[in-house]
């Protein structure tokens, strides 16, 4: 018989969706995999159900509904500044995940170099591999994940086709500051680099934290490629809704890989969605404030259970160090913690290149009782601290 791909050796999978559906095996609260338990804004509840009863049903424009394009273009521009064209610059895609893999396909040919930042999130590797690419791994230093600026001109160095920036970072929490974007603009437009930035998490910030727009940056719109979502900013991550803001030549090409992975994003989904782009400022205020909260009764719990973590400054991912509870192994320590205490995190070495294996990521995209559940839980830790 003939034998599968060899590139699907070269990365494994989800660790993320694993530890979900292990989590759901043994009834654990599942701060593994990043999707909320509350349910998405009632106008947009009530737009979903409108889409399904009168539609459209058929395929939409192969690169997203007219509408939908047109108010994710006014949504984003009045966001970062920067003017967006809904019939040159954008490209509806089936979530993010299809966003960064058209993006990497569109920027990379065969045996190109992309630069990954590590700790990072699993798909990015495993998108390099499938474009034929090669990582290029810069590490990013506790507690605030920053980056050695000469360890990242020596990767630039190597004559990178891309760079992968995260911002807000998963699973670091890390949101990038303006000196530190303006430093990989500087690295991107001297060694001739596109830069695929994952905004999804772009209203989840925390004060005194900002979220910045690499693609606003003077001389970066023309290499910046933007891949976003709909999941995380209205609580939708299984309606599979994202995007590619780009300059007219990189969405022409990402256009051919969108047209030939997926055809196209579901079309009464893009009819509801135009509702919440619509929102009014105060929404997204709301949101950061509610995340905050979140954060702020979760790393509660944390203290209280005697656990370390770097303090997140965006996004809803906390990293826990087990190093002080005796383990030495984040894979065991993370099914023992599923079985044993009754709740599910991620173990941080499928986010590390460097053998990290202290680490666990929770999220607490959860309602205040289901983080009060697993704080009650994580309690038991503090006897074996």
């Amino acid at each position: 018989m003939p034998q599968t791909s060899d590139r699907l050796g070269k990365f494994t999978e989800s660790v993320i969706r694993s530890m979900t559906r292990l989590s759901n095996k043994y009834g654990a609260v599942n701060l593994s995999q990043g999707f909320p338990d509350f349910d998405p804004p009632e106008p947009l509840l009530k737009a979903l159900e409108k889409a399904a009863l009168k539609g459209p049903h058929q395929y939409a424009v192969t690169w997203g509904a007219e509408n939908f394009r047109k108010a994710l273009a006014l949504k984003h521009q009045k966001f970062s500044g920067t003017a967006i064209n809904p019939e040159t610059n954008i490209v509806v895609t089936c979530g993010s995940t299809e966003a960064m893999m058209a993006a990497m396909m569109a920027a990379c040919n065969p045996g190109d170099k992309v630069i990954v930042f590590s700790p990072f999130y699993e798909n990015y590797v495993a998108d390099a591999v499938l474009s034929g690419a090669e990582a290029i791994y810069v590490p990013l230093y506790p507690p605030d994940f920053g980056f050695d600026r000469e360890e990242l001109k020596r990767a630039f160095r190597k004559g990178p086709k891309a760079i992968v920036l995260c911002n807000p970072s998963n699973p670091t929490g890390k949101v990038f500051n303006k000196e530190e974007l303006e430093y990989i603009a500087s690295l991107a437009m001297e060694y001739d680099t596109f830069v695929i930035t994952d905004e999804v998490y772009e209203h989840i910030v925390y004060e005194p934290n900002n979220h910045l727009y690499m693609s606003a940056l003077p001389g970066m719109f023309e290499r910046t490629i933007v891949c976003g979502s709909l999941s995380k900013t209205y609580a939708i991550t299984g309606w599979r809704l994202g995007y590619i803001l780009a300059s007219e030549k990189i969405i022409n090409a990402a256009r051919k890989v969108h047209d030939f992975l997926t055809v196209g994003a579901a079309a009464p989904l893009q009819e509801a969605a135009v509702t919440a782009l619509g929102f009014p400022e105060s929404y997204y205020g709301e949101l950061k404030a509610k995340y905050t909260g979140l954060r702020d009764i979760f790393l509660g719990h944390l203290d209280r259970a005697g656990l370390k973590y770097s303090k997140p400054q965006g996004a809803y991912y906390v990293l826990v160090d087990i190093e002080p509870l005796g383990w030495k192994d984040d894979v065991k320590f993370s099914e023992w913690l599923v079985k044993e205490i009754g709740v599910a995190g991620v173990p941080g070495s499928s986010f590390f290149h460097e053998p990290v294996k202290n680490l666990i990521r929770f999220h607490f995209a959860k309602k205040r009782e289901t983080l009060d559940e697993a704080g009650n839980k994580l309690m038991k830790l503090k006897s074996i601290a």
